[in-house]
């Protein structure tokens, strides 16, 4: 009797305490979507398509070091080169950030836009 009264509050601990960490967790998701909004960066660079494997990871390296000394207010999520113009997906509290990046790291940010919402082949089904 004694050790299924134990087992059962055990078990409820480990309920209360798993719930109380997805709780966390979701509201610190919640907050950092309020804090952080997603970005375009268009950079004209040209001749970016030709650019060597060996320079894209210097910029890339650039990139994260400029990020690192920012700080955790700015994320860089990928980017898209093309012929002449290299597009970036960023996330950011502000704009101000990713223009402070550009700026530190010596890249173009000719058009900065906030994405407001995405859409995709599975919007079509919704």
């Amino acid at each position: 009797m004694k050790t299924t009264i134990k087992i059962t509050a055990l078990v409820f601990a480990i309920l209360f305490m798993t719930s109380t960490a997805v709780k966390a967790q979701t509201e610190n998701t919640k907050s950092e979507s309020k804090t952080m909004k997603t970005y375009v960066i268009e950079r004209e660079m040209p001749g970016a398509g030709m650019l060597t494997p060996e320079q894209l990871k210097g910029a890339s390296q650039t990139s994260c070091t400029v990020l690192t000394e920012i700080g955790p207010k700015i994320q860089w999520m990928h980017s898209y080169v093309t012929g002449n113009k290299i597009y970036c997906v960023y996330k950011a509290e502000n704009e101000k950030l990713i223009l402070d990046h550009a700026k530190k790291a010596g890249f173009p940010a000719n058009k900065v836009s906030e994405v407001v919402t995405m859409i995709s082949p599975e919007t079509a089904k919704q």
